[in-house]
């Protein structure tokens, strides 16, 4: 135990970090660049962390450094009392200064247009608070919590309860919906079924992505073959650039909708997917507080969530 206590004591949470840094970007070169310090101090920190383990922590070789057996453990079991660390800051902050603090938060691409409500709401009562929007898709964003890379994410979730160590709190539940650009003859003329709407050109998620299965699914319900769509992209953005040519079908969350701010020119079809409704939630790691400015971002998520359903 003693012995234990002697290599706690001279662990440094700065060299912990360090250690972090370099194995992120896999080269003590670019962690100098970013810790601005010299490669020299970094190699001198990580050897001395090294000799007081009695484990090598890096595997170095020319085409750069990779952490070992030893050194993924000791990232792993480090990262949380480093971002309990980093929440203490926060929360030392915020006594200070409650009008100030920063977000990490993350969301899927459609998720984007409830984020920056939330983050247009907030800033406009708090303009010293920051925020760090990642977008990526679902199974990322899930990974990110449970390394702490995340305070918070906005995402279509298929079960609450299917991620037992992550707590998801329900903002709304959202059904998929068949959208056009306003100018797309077919807004007008109201088509009412998938069935009727197969020959049209269409602009999807692929079918084995997050969305896409739901998608290929409201096709196979309806005993469709689904449709061999001109454009298939993992990137809304792109397949709302081809909406835009007012040619176009595709099919995404009633949020961009709802949340109109991002996509004013997008309009839905009258043809119901109840079968895809599913939660919009936010999820935080189970366990794990959160700062006073990410609880504060929680709450007006809920809020307007709830005047964004209140004026649908």
């Amino acid at each position: 135990m003693q012995a234990d206590e002697g290599v706690a004591r001279r662990l440094r949470i700065r060299d912990l970090h360090t250690l972090r840094v370099v194995a992120d970007l896999g080269s003590m070169a670019q962690a100098a660049e970013r810790l601005a310090l010299s490669q020299s101090a970094i190699s001198k920190a990580i050897a001395e962390m090294e000799r007081t383990l009695g484990v090598p922590l890096l595997d170095r070789s020319p085409r750069g450094v990779v952490a070992t057996d030893y050194g993924r453990v000791l990232l792993a079991r480090s990262a949380a009392m480093l971002d309990e660390l980093r929440q203490g800051m926060e929360e030392l902050r915020y006594l200070a200064d409650p009008s100030q603090g920063e977000v990490r938060v993350g969301a899927t691409e459609p998720m984007t247009a409830v984020v920056s409500a939330v983050i247009d709401h907030l800033s406009r009562r708090h303009s010293r608070l920051r925020f760090r929007v990642e977008v990526a898709h679902t199974t990322e964003l899930l990974q990110r919590l449970r390394d702490r890379d995340l305070d918070l994410a906005i995402t279509r979730i298929a079960d609450a309860r299917a991620e037992p160590d992550l707590h998801a709190e329900i903002l709304f539940d959202d059904a998929l919906r068949v959208v056009a650009d306003r100018s797309n003859p077919l807004v007008q003329q109201g088509a009412t079924t998938l069935a009727e709407l197969l020959g049209e050109a269409w602009a999807l998620p692929p079918y084995d992505s997050f969305l896409g299965q739901f998608i290929l699914k409201a096709f196979q319900n309806r005993g469709l073959e689904p449709p061999r769509a001109t454009v298939f992209s993992r990137s809304v953005q792109m397949w709302v650039a081809m909406l835009r040519t007012g040619r176009f079908l595709g099919i995404g969350p009633s949020a961009m909708l709802r949340f109109p701010v991002h996509y004013p020119f997008l309009a839905a079809l009258p043809v119901e997917l109840p079968e895809t409704r599913r939660p919009i939630a936010l999820v935080t790691l189970g366990g794990r507080s959160l700062t006073p400015a990410s609880r504060l971002f929680a709450e007006t998520a809920h809020l307007v969530s709830r005047e964004a359903k209140e004026g649908a």
